[in-house]
């Protein structure tokens, strides 16, 4: 009998074979592929155009696992489609390491079902009655906003709603946008529960990725709290999905395959026929937009958990209170945190640069310092005492020889966290202070800095939008935003958008235990828009006017946008190509497709790259069509073509 199975590859069809056992839809393989064995799926389509009299290879044998639901095999057929990522691909990021696993022996599930007793929380009033208007239509697909405001207890209510799914014999799926930070959430969630979630992310190792995968395969894990790829995972009988900070832009994959895994999250729910909660403090314009239009149900919790109170501003004039020489701290500002600090409050200075300086200059010759393979100057960590390239990973060391004397003599521009963290040692000699940023808390000594953190044995934290993630430090009360005036110049259509969304974020880190807490703008800038847009405390106001901008425009989500990024060695040729793809496109395609142009960043990893834009009416047959123009292009040998369906960034 023939059968049509998917492989892990590139093609964008499944694979005709044999078998003389009758298989089912879903089930997991082993067939001959060239010289090699792979694991491949039963599908539920065969490829086109198969001639009769071919001679067919025969399937190997059946792997022992649970078949994959008919759902899951829809909703990657259209993952396929809509983001135009041969269908082979969409299989690879549901196995694991191309591989599906024997079932295991039940004794490894442990950790994950024994039961210890929960803590019991005390829901308030408004939180009880936002229960109630999620428990409306929780049996089948519907997409529901849980907006609050920071430290409102958003994540206790979607804890009591996938309680409520489990106790039906369900599992649920919590997306993360930072998983690998999850101490403090795991531990939440077992006070809650009184069991472990399973935790999936590329941190762990492929013995626990073995266990979890076949866990929800079996049904025997209930709930994974899990980064993007968490999205593909085998569920036997999921019952509800909620992805936490909604708005995050990290949810949005930009290498390898391209997708946004809240997008694809929802329309994974879709197929299962299951809720999903998107949660945010600030959503995104997009789904605030589906809520405006009766597309997604919402609720609202606007006061903070047992009535503490939000963070009061205040803004340090630097043209009044300019830093001394060689210094990014007003001494207004020093002032005011002495005085936190001597009252016992925590302290937050941020910064969102990494490492000690963006920029390093040689006084002699005045060369900056740039990436040999990236279009991007390095930037100096102390900590290494080496120049770091943030996009290709490229290390140097500072001893280099000058055209004008025999080395060159750098100096430092620009505020990063070790920098002013430097200058609060010397500031504040009497208290302990951390760096926190993906640099120094993607170790595994960071479960005890945040032990440390939360327990105010340390004093000072410098950090970058890292620490704007959902932490909750009972001591923080006092943040410094010390590069506003920075950040605030954004270049793409949604810089007003992620300020707003980081900065309410970061401002929702302090005065989380009721403490009166404080937060300090360092600016030029008196008249800032963004000063004024997070100072206000309903980012409603900011999202309706923001929707009004972009309809104006014809911009997402009134538009769909599609980005097509062409890389290559050789800069000249990629050029040509880029021209001809765009006039070929122009002939096949009725929408404005703009570009080439050369991409902000130009070079990456020592490849070139030019960006072409496609703006059209939001209908998913334009990348049926587009597929079809791609597949009747010819593209040069040695220059790559790579689709981003709703680009968020535009480097």
């Amino acid at each position: 009998m023939r059968y049509p199975i998917l492989l892990p590859n590139i093609f964008n069809h499944p694979f005709t074979y044999d078998s003389d056992k009758k298989l089912k839809v879903g089930q997991y393989v082993i067939v001959p592929f060239g010289k090699s064995k792979i694991t491949g799926i039963v599908w539920n389509e065969f490829e086109k155009n198969i001639k009769k009299d071919f001679k067919l290879k025969k399937i190997i044998k059946s792997i022992d696992t649970p078949i994959l639901n008919i759902s899951t095999i829809k909703f990657l057929n259209w993952f396929s489609k809509y983001n135009l990522i041969p269908l082979g691909m969409s299989l690879k990021l549901h196995l694991l390491s191309n591989n599906a696993y024997e079932s295991l022996n039940s004794d490894v599930f442990d950790k994950y079902s024994k039961t210890s007793k929960s803590n019991q929380f005390e829901f308030s009033e408004e939180q009880k009655k936002v229960l109630l208007k999620i428990k409306q239509n929780k049996k089948f697909f519907r997409v529901h906003l849980l907006q609050g405001t920071t430290g409102s207890g958003k994540t206790m209510v979607y804890f009591k709603s996938i309680k409520d799914k489990l106790k039906q014999g369900y599992q649920a799926l919590i997306l993360l946008p930072e998983i690998g930070l999850t101490y403090e959430f795991e531990k939440k969630f077992r006070e809650f529960f009184g069991f472990n979630a399973a935790v999936w992310h590329s941190g762990i190792s492929l013995k626990s990725k073995k266990i979890v995968w076949n866990g929800l395969a079996s049904g025997k894990i209930k709930v994974v709290i899990g980064a993007r790829s968490a999205l593909f995972l085998p569920f036997k009988n999921i019952g509800e999905i909620v992805v936490d900070e909604e708005h995050d832009q990290s949810f949005k994959q930009d290498e390898g395959v391209i997708y946004n895994a809240r997008d694809m999250a929802i329309t994974r729910a879709k197929f299962e026929n299951i809720p999903i909660m998107l949660v945010s403090a600030v959503p995104s314009v997009e789904t605030y937009n589906n809520v405006k239009n009766k597309k997604y149900s919402s609720s609202r919790l606007i006061k903070r958990y047992k009535n503490a109170q939000l963070p009061n501003y205040e803004i340090i004039n630097l043209r009044k209170n300019k830093p001394e020489k060689k210094s990014f701290i007003s001494p207004l500002t020093k002032n005011k945190v002495l005085a936190h600090l001597k009252n016992g409050d925590q302290v937050l200075f941020f910064v969102n640069r990494r490492g000690y300086a963006p920029h390093a200059m040689c006084v002699n010759c005045i060369k900056v310092f740039s990436c040999p393979n990236c279009s991007i100057n390095l930037v100096f960590h102390k900590r290494t005492n080496k120049l770091h390239c943030h996009y290709c990973g490229y290390k140097s060391l500072l001893d280099r020889k000058c055209t004008k004397k025999n080395f060159c003599e750098l100096v430092f521009s620009g505020p990063g966290v070790e920098k002013i963290s430097e200058e609060i040692n010397k500031i504040f000699p009497g208290y302990k202070s951390q760096i926190f940023s993906s640099d120094t808390m993607n170790k595994k000594s960071s479960k005890e800095v945040i032990e440390k953190i939360t327990s105010n044995e340390i004093n000072i934290l410098v950090g970058t939008q890292l620490i704007s993630k959902g932490f909750h430090f009972p001591y923080l009360n006092c943040i410094v935003v010390l590069d506003i005036d920075l950040s605030a110049n954004g270049h793409d259509l949604r810089s007003s958008e992620k300020n707003l969304q980081l900065y309410h974020q970061l401002s929702g880190r302090a005065g989380r235990a009721g403490k009166p807490s404080k937060v300090y703008f360092q600016t030029y800038d008196l008249k800032s828009k963004t000063i004024e847009q997070i100072t206000n405390q309903d980012p409603f106001i900011f999202l309706e006017n923001e929707i009004k901008i972009r309809k104006k425009y014809n911009l997402p989500p009134f538009e769909r946008f599609i980005g097509l990024i062409l890389t290559s060695m050789n800069p000249k040729n990629l050029y040509e190509e880029s021209l001809k793809i765009k006039e070929h496109l122009i002939k096949r395609l009725n929408c404005k497709i703009l570009g080439p142009v050369e991409a902000p960043i130009f070079r990456i990893k020592k490849k070139y790259r030019y960006r072409i834009l496609i703006r059209a009416k939001k209908d998913l047959s334009l990348q049926q069509k587009l597929q079809n123009a791609l597949d009747a292009f010819k593209i040069q040998p040695g220059i790559k073509l790579t689709v981003d369906v709703d680009p968020i960034n535009f480097n």
